[in-house]
C-alpha cells in the first residue's frame, strides 16, 4: 500500500475514533481494539468516503473487521 494512503488512514481512523496513532496498525480489529461501536463505524465509513472520494457499499463495510482489510479495500480503488 501506498504510504501516504496508508498514512492518510491512519490518521483519519485515529481522529475519528479518538484513538493513539500507534494503536491504528493493520491486525487492529476496528470494534474489538480499537473500541468502536455501530455509530462509530458509520461514521467512520462517511468519513473515508469523503476523504478517499469513494463510495462504500454496505456490504462492504461488513467485510471490514481490521485496519488491514480497510487498507487492501482502498488500495486499487483510490486515486492518490
Amino acid at each position: 500500500m501506498d504510504a501516504t494512503l496508508q498514512d492518510r488512514l491512519r490518521q483519519l481512523v485515529s481522529s475519528q475514533l479518538g484513538v493513539e496513532l500507534d494503536e491504528v496498525v493493520g491486525d487492529a480489529r476496528i470494534l474489538d481494539d480499537l473500541g468502536a461501536d455501530s455509530l462509530d463505524v458509520v461514521e467512520l465509513v462517511m468519513a473515508l468516503e469523503e476523504a478517499f472520494d469513494i463510495v462504500v457499499p454496505d456490504e462492504d463495510v461488513e467485510a471490514m473487521q481490521t485496519i488491514g482489510d480497510v487498507e487492501s479495500y482502498l488500495v486499487g480503488r483510490v486515486s492518490v
